[in-house]
């Protein structure tokens, strides 16, 4: 790393403390820069300003341990949370709840399992310390017995909603994933419950907890970019038929004539050999054990009556009416993301994040005041996948936001807004995901989470740098400055543009438990309901707009938890969840 003559003369931690307007950032960096200090290891509690540690980690139970459930259990501080019981009614997402994710690296990284979050040498030992349910139903009617305080929903979307409810109901505190509910109506009836049990809602929209995103807003409200304008945002994955992360595959009895059966017991057979070959050669093994385990739990799945909690049985028909794909319900229940009755697709489950970046920088700009879109314009197409799923494979949308001094009432100002533009296909994930910021002055760029970029405008070949003048008449003033020749490490963050980025899980779940801990109407999750709301309206009116190939009107009254108006016009009625 370099720093530029203004960095020396005013010395590095003063130059970050200058760029930083919170105290606890400058103290933040002070102390990072010294101990290198990452963020699942208390970056969070010291940037965001909540306490170390809780009087007492919060007990909770964990409705759901699939893909994103173990994500979120892999993400625990045990200093903040101890996990009572979990509930989930696959053997497989019990399997890795305990042990972690062994399909990949990157998967393993992710998802390490609470035997390693704990320290527990086996999961006999864990299942001594967490109970198992399968129905989240079950966990729920035992939760003051088991002593669990909050509960953490990590299921299919269409039971954020009634779980939520239900936990809220028997005086539980909740943490759910996104999107916030299955509906807007939901999600209203979701966030009254919340106001009449006086109970904690927060809603996993982890780039709230992101430093980098609060970094990079605190960047905008000092107008570094200058007039922000236009935010470019996409999600590319390289899924395709036959290699669709949304559709992996199932055991081979529960459908024989699905395209990829026998895929996992292939696979299996393949594993017990090469595991055979290193037994034979005395080389380490405990790593394809575990994948086989791991594989093997997963097969186990076809003893699961789906049915018997809720999923059906469906059929998809043609122009002409003729069945053209049939889906027993155990496939409703492993590949629900492809399913209207389950899932949202795109936009709820990549496009809300992306979207919610882009209300949390265009909040920014009016100086951190949440704003709402004014309109979206979309289309939807599904062009590569067969006719095996309800959800499409690529959506297009163009947002127009309020910009500062935005007025509808005058034709001038009527004008002033900030365009939108979010894409997401499968099929090629060249460029990956991640979000382009342009204003005036300047380009940012956030790149999966973790990697951010500044340009100066017009100059996109060159990085640049932040200076603070150390004398003239922008003393102590952040500004962009070019790097001569682009090969030098950038400052492109400003504060932290040096420290390693996290995604924002740990900090999230640290501050809900910290929030529990320490009762204040002023102790709010940063993803509460009001702001959860907004992400959904958004989410779910867009894929009406891109179903009906058009151009939709935001109303205020769809963002006001108190107003009974929704998009697609169903009523809120907490009365219904009995």
């Amino acid at each position: 790393m370099f720093l530029s003559p203004e960095e020396k003369a005013i010395g590095k931690e003063n130059f970050y403390a200058a760029l930083g307007s919170k105290p606890i950032r400058r103290e933040l960096i002070k102390k990072a820069i010294k101990a290198d200090v990452r963020p699942g290891a208390g970056l969070g509690s010291l940037y965001f300003g909540y306490g170390d540690s809780v009087s007492s980690p919060v007990r909770v139970g964990v409705l759901g341990t699939g893909d994103e459930g173990s994500v979120l259990l892999g993400a625990i501080n045990p200093k903040y949370i101890e996990v009572k019981a979990i509930a989930d009614i696959r053997p497989y997402n019990v399997w890795r709840a305990f042990h972690g994710d062994y399909s990949s690296e990157a998967a393993r990284k992710a998802r390490p399992g609470l035997m390693s979050v704990y320290d527990w040498k086996s999961e006999d030992e864990a299942r001594q310390k967490v109970k198992v349910y399968g129905a989240y139903e079950d966990l729920l009617a035992n939760a003051k017995q088991d002593g669990i305080e909050a509960i953490v929903i990590a299921l299919p979307l269409h039971l954020h909603a009634q779980a939520a409810v239900a936990a809220m109901r028997a005086g539980l505190d909740v943490l759910t994933e996104k999107l916030m509910g299955h509906s807007v109506r939901e999600c209203k009836e979701m966030a009254r419950v919340a106001d009449q049990t006086n109970l904690l809602l927060a809603v996993g929209h982890q780039r709230h907890y992101n430093i980098l995103y609060d970094d990079a807003s605190d960047m905008i409200r000092k107008g570094l970019l200058g007039n922000l304008h236009s935010i470019r945002a996409q999600w590319n994955r390289g899924n395709l038929p036959g290699a669709d992360s949304w559709q992996p595959p199932m055991p081979a009895k529960v459908k024989p004539d699905d395209p990829q059966a026998g895929k996992l017991e292939r696979n299996l057979q393949n594993m017990l050999v090469v595991l055979n070959e290193l037994k034979r050669s005395g080389k380490p093994t405990l790593a394809w054990e575990n994948r086989i385990a791991q594989l093997r739990a997963q097969l186990e799945d076809a003893v699961v009556d789906a049915k018997k909690f809720g999923y059906q049985d469906g059929e998809l028909k043609d122009g002409s009416g003729k069945v053209v794909y049939r889906r027993p319900a155990i496939e409703e229940l492993i590949r629900w993301r492809l399913w209207n009755q389950t899932g949202a697709g795109l936009m709820a489950e990549l496009g809300s994040h992306q979207l919610d970046a882009a209300s949390i920088f265009i909040a920014a700009a009016h100086g951190g005041q949440k704003q709402y879109p004014l309109n979206v314009a979309a289309s939807s197409n599904r062009s590569l996948f067969p006719y095996d799923r309800d959800v499409e494979d690529h959506v297009y949308c163009v947002f127009e936001f309020p910009a500062p001094g935005y007025n509808a009432k005058d034709p001038i100002a009527a004008r002033k807004k900030i365009g939108v533009q979010y894409a997401s296909i499968n099929g090629n994930g060249f460029g990956g995901y991640g979000e382009t910021v342009l204003g005036t002055e300047g380009t940012l760029l956030l790149e999966t989470e973790k990697d951010p970029m500044l340009y100066r405008t017009q100059d996109t070949l060159s990085k640049t740098r932040v200076v603070v003048p150390s004398s003239g008449a922008r003393k102590g003033v952040p500004t962009l400055q070019v790097d001569d020749d682009g090969d030098q490490e950038s400052e492109a963050i400003g504060a932290l543009g040096a420290l390693p980025a996290d995604r924002g899980y740990t900090e999230e779940l640290e501050h809900w438990a910290w929030c529990i801990r320490n009762r204040d109407p002023n102790h709010q999750p940063h993803c509460n309901p009001k702001v959860a709301l907004g992400d959904a309206v958004i989410a779910l009116t867009t894929n009406m707009a891109a179903r009906r190939g058009e151009r939709i009107d935001f109303k205020p009254e769809w963002f006001d938890v108190h107003s009974d108006e929704t998009p697609d016009g169903d009523k809120p009625d907490v009365s219904r969840y009995k």
